[in-house]
């Protein structure tokens, strides 16, 4: 039927687990995770050779989106009785293609690659882990496994946030004014680069420590939020043609009266209570909550004369492939912030978890890179 199952099925790898959720103690190491299986005939497993850590990974350690990634993981419940645990978290992956499905034809053992793998599958703090092939792509030739394993979800969010969602792209762009909330970390470093990257105006908004970052890195505008009231600030500028919000919170009360009226400008939130409200309330009564509160608000924003939107992680190969092209022609570069060796992953959680993150940070699996 097109199905391989791994040689090594049944053996073991170093992986980092949890097996319930809560605070940083959960982590847990172990040389007796079970080698991934090949399932399905567009999959490949990949040697890990780095990792990254995204807020998303401090968020499901905690429990956080469980009920929704549960319904994803199981659909139809045939798994009574099991669990999600052990959990390996990790997204981010860059490594060497090992095996591949028979139905894999783009991708060969030996290929280095790069991937984001859904927060629904295990993750990449481990030896090796499965994709599907549409989830690959091929890494950029002018970085180490190190630096590449810092962009894939990142740089897919903010693909999403901007150009699916945003319907920017490098045609459009030239001279829009785009204010980035949130900019100096992993989302927020890529998104300033691939805005320069298209020709727009752009406006980062960041503490103080990171405005020379954000100048490197090619930003108009730089503005500290602790230096005053941020909404005055923002205030005395000319209005954008385009938001994008990493923050949330109280900002979306305000941010939106700094769009240009009825001239098709658009804000994008990456913070949305979408699997809070499933947490919460149950998959159905969670979704249709979800429903109400994206439609009402569309609806309000669009009665003034702007765009409100929703924006996500989405798992795509081809869009890393458009990514990569970029990152070779010298336009976009990882922004990293610090890196850990594999036996220190819960030192990375605890620096991710203090905050104020300049770029990524980046577990090195195996120590050659």
């Amino acid at each position: 039927r097109g199905l391989r199952a791994s040689p090594r099925a049944g053996t073991a790898m170093p992986s980092w687990v949890i097996d319930g959720y809560g605070s940083n103690e959960v982590l847990r190491f172990t040389r007796e995770m079970m080698f991934p299986i090949i399932h399905f005939p567009n999959e490949v497993i990949i040697k890990v050779h780095a990792a990254s850590l995204n807020p998303i990974d401090l968020s499901m350690r905690s429990g956080y989106g469980a009920t929704a990634l549960n319904m994803k993981r199981d659909p139809l419940k045939l798994k009574a009785g099991e669990t999600e645990f052990p959990l390996t978290l990790g997204r981010d992956v860059s490594g060497v293609v090992m095996e591949c499905g028979l139905g894999v034809s783009y991708f060969k053992p030996g290929d280095e690659v790069w991937a984001a793998i859904p927060p629904w599958k295990q993750g990449t703090l481990s030896e090796f882990v499965v994709a599907s092939g549409n989830e690959v792509s091929f890494k950029p030739k002018c970085l180490s496994h190190t630096e590449a394993a810092a962009l894939p979800y990142v740089g897919l969010t903010a693909w999403s946030a901007l150009k699916q969602v945003g319907g920017l792209n490098q045609s459009n762009c030239s001279g829009k004014r785009i204010l980035i909330l949130g900019a100096s970390g992993g989302v927020g470093t890529f998104a300033v680069q691939l805005m320069k990257a298209w020709g727009a105006h752009v406006t980062a908004v960041c503490s103080h420590d990171a405005s020379t970052l954000m100048k490197k890195l090619g930003a108009d505008d730089v503005i500290d939020y602790k230096s005053g009231n941020l909404e005055e600030q923002l205030k005395t500028l000319p209005l954008f043609d385009f938001i994008l919000d990493n923050v949330g919170g109280s900002t979306e009360k305000w941010a939106l009266d700094l769009l240009k009226k009825w001239s098709g400008a658009t804000y994008v939130t990456l913070v949305t209570p979408f699997l809070m409200n499933m947490d919460k309330l149950g998959v159905a009564d969670g979704m249709l909550q979800t429903g109400v509160t994206v439609g009402s608000k569309t609806l309000k924003h669009l009665l003034k004369g702007v765009h409100y939107r929703w924006a996500f992680f989405m798992p795509s190969g081809p869009s890393l492939d458009e990514i990569a092209e970029l990152v070779d022609s010298g336009k976009i570069q990882p922004v990293i912030d610090e890196v850990f060796s594999f036996s220190e992953v819960p030192k990375a959680f605890l620096k991710l978890e203090g905050g104020h993150a300049r770029g990524k940070t980046v577990i090195n699996v195996i120590s050659r890179q």
